[in-house]
């Protein structure tokens, strides 16, 4: 865990505010892979969800628990106790504390139009409430986040209470004072000079929260880190509940390159984290965010093409590889080969740049992404086709044949059957299963076909399915792109196909997972066994 001070920390609450984003879900094992993203991007806190909620979160801090973290801390978050009950006798409270995370973050009620009408307490009774949860926490041994809720919207009705509520919090042992800007309609003026009043007034350390109703959700961040604000908190792409939350893949950039505040270790690694979550979340890229956005550092003809061929900064306020993206110029057949190389080293590829070797991958990669393929959050197909461009892969068997059928009777029962056929080191191989459904049929089959010859085939688990629609303008016709999250050893990934027809673009992906899983089993089972 890295204790080195910063100027600012980062606070991603992706997993819990942000997937009260229309559109936007996690599985336990989604949830998993962004924390495991965003702890080796060198995130500091990572809120994890709200502990009793629902099943998915606590399964979370559950294996959170058993993890070993090497940059963040993991978050619970919750509300400060009811009103007129004791907090120990709090059932929220206590399992705030059973999540066994190191920071619990609570969010308490500022305004006097919430205390009265909506938690039906009087304002001296909250204060109470967030007071003794905060001691309450910190006898505990946990670090405590207070989050202020419609901090901003309370300040321009009742200042000395809003103000109340946040010398309550800090005389209570609150580590950082949130201000949240929760209905996402103030201007940054006012949040700079209402953080400035704030670090005048209270000795514990702000930090800010803020929406995006007005589109200004990272402009508020910025302005308060101005004032004095030493954790922002946000989301990876801005999701969250209305419009969105504080967009990180915005604000974490420009704190480092335009304030000079060095809040992550490698920007370089920004683009594939903002792609990984979108496509964890099945939602599209957004190509014109600022930054990661395809669209970024896209040049198109006439004077700027002619201008940043030249002299990129003519046209780019940064170097785009700084945030792991590229630049674009339509008539350029190079452009790309950075990102390449960052992935292949990555996985242990050593290649040079303008070598032929790079020019064909990059020919390759471009192909299949026309195609529909995705390669963000589908590491193993991306590490096959980089063995394929080298001449390095080994195929498990030969493809003879797969077939699938579905039949439901009336009375409602219905069976799916897969047939495989197959050449696996020169010997026929010809089985039949049956699953749930096709895929799971299909994989049923293909693991009685190759168990015979690879006794590792079930140690893969088949983790997670997603389906997406390519080209939604063909109907019925559109081209489906299929990712598959599988792991082992400790290790998750995903593949990916794509087809006019799911069964094939599923078969594809079904196919790279064992393959890849085959690539690299060596390695994963070593450093398995170094765990001990």
């Amino acid at each position: 865990m890295s204790t080195s001070p910063k100027p600012v920390t980062i606070y991603d609450t992706t997993l819990r505010d942000g997937t009260q984003g229309t559109g936007i879900s996690f599985s336990v094992l989604d949830k998993i892979r962004v924390a495991e993203k965003l702890d080796a991007f060198g995130v500091d806190y990572i809120e994890g969800g709200w502990p009793g909620s629902n099943p998915k979160d606590a399964a979370f801090f559950e294996e959170a628990a058993r993890r070993q973290w090497t940059n963040a801390k993991i978050a619970a978050f919750g509300m400060t106790r009811r009103g007129k009950i004791k907090v120990e006798d709090d059932p929220q409270v206590k399992m705030l504390l059973d999540a066994a995370t190191p920071v619990v973050t609570i969010v308490g009620k500022t305004w006097p139009l919430h205390v009265e009408h909506v938690f039906g307490v009087t304002l001296e009774e909250n204060l109470a409430m967030i007071a003794d949860t905060v001691r309450y926490l910190k006898a505990h041994g946990r670090e405590v986040f207070y989050d202020a809720e419609h901090f901003f919207d309370s300040f321009r009705e009742d200042r000395e209470y809003s103000l109340a509520t946040l010398q309550a919090a800090s005389e209570a042992g609150a580590d950082v004072l949130v201000l949240c800007d929760t209905n996402g309609g103030s201007l940054p003026e006012h949040v700079a000079e209402v953080a400035s009043i704030v670090r005048q007034t209270v000795p514990t350390p702000i930090g800010i929260h803020t929406h995006n109703d007005s589109g200004l959700g990272v402009a508020n961040a910025l302005a308060a880190v101005r004032s004095g604000a030493i954790q922002v908190q946000g989301t990876i792409n801005g999701y969250g509940e209305r419009v969105g939350n504080c967009n990180l893949t915005t604000v974490i950039p420009t704190l480092q390159l335009k304030f000079g505040l060095t809040v992550v270790p490698d920007l370089a690694q920004l683009r594939e984290l903002s792609a990984f979550v979108d496509e964890l979340a099945n939602v599209p890229r957004d190509i014109r965010a600022p930054y990661v956005g395809e669209a970024a550092f896209t040049h198109k003809g006439g004077l700027h093409v002619h201008a940043v061929q030249k002299l990129s900064r003519t046209y780019e306020h940064i170097d785009p590889s700084l945030v792991g993206n590229r630049q674009t110029i339509v008539i350029s057949d190079m452009s790309g080969q950075t990102n390449v190389l960052m992935k292949a080293q990555e996985m242990g590829f050593s290649l040079e740049k303008g070598s032929p070797q790079v020019a064909a991958i990059l020919r390759s990669i471009k192909e299949a992404e026309a195609q529909g393929y995705e390669y963000e959050a589908a590491e193993g197909s991306f590490d096959l086709a980089l063995r394929r461009s080298l001449g390095t892969y080994k195929s498990l068997f030969d493809l003879k044949e797969y077939h699938c059928h579905f039949r439901r009777s009336g009375e409602g029962a219905d069976n799916c059957e897969a047939t495989v056929k197959l050449i696996v080191n020169g010997i026929p191989e010809y089985t039949v299963d049956e699953g749930d459904g096709p895929v799971n049929a299909l994989d049923a089959a293909l693991r009685k076909a190759l168990r015979p010859f690879y006794s590792w085939i079930d140690e893969v688990r088949l983790a997670d399915y997603k389906v997406r629609i390519v080209d939604g303008s063909r109907g019925t016709a559109a081209r489906t792109r299929v990712l598959i999250v599988s792991s082992a050893n400790h290790k998750s990934w995903g593949t990916v196909g794509v087809s006019d027809n799911i069964i094939e673009a599923s078969w594809q992906a079904l196919v790279d997972s064992y393959e890849y899983y085959a690539a690299i089993r060596e390695r994963l089972v070593d450093e398995t066994s170094a765990r001990g």
